[in-house]
């Protein structure tokens, strides 16, 4: 079984007026990290998607809508992001096969010898 989430990474509070309700307090901007999780491993991939919503309206605020503020200000908050690295966490049943497969070749290499 295969789960992919996103984690936050990082949350900017915008001072930013909403294109939906003209609030200037409630624009968040969120960077997000793909983190991907199976039996065997879990990994933190390079892929980042953001969002920005508006916590005083409860809405999204899609690209189209952004004002040329909201833009700059997105563009300033990207460049000054840094993602969490990429890495492989290896899990226990990972390891199991591993040795399991390791010690059934060793095993069939030994009893091909023995048998020579």
């Amino acid at each position: 079984m295969k789960t992919e989430t996103l984690i936050d990474v990082k949350k900017v509070d915008l001072k930013n007026n909403c294109p939906e309700c003209f609030s200037n307090e409630g624009l968040q901007l969120m960077f997000k990290q793909k983190c991907i999780e199976t039996t065997f491993y879990k990994s933190i991939t390079n892929h980042i998607s953001h969002e920005i919503v508006c916590n005083t309206c409860e809405s999204i605020i899609y690209p189209e809508r952004w004002t040329d503020d909201i833009e700059r200000v997105f563009e300033y908050q990207q460049r000054a992001f840094t993602p969490k690295t990429t890495s492989t966490y290896y899990k226990k049943n990972f390891w199991i096969l591993v040795i399991s497969i390791t010690l059934a070749i060793i095993i069939t290499l030994g009893l091909a010898v023995f048998y020579y």
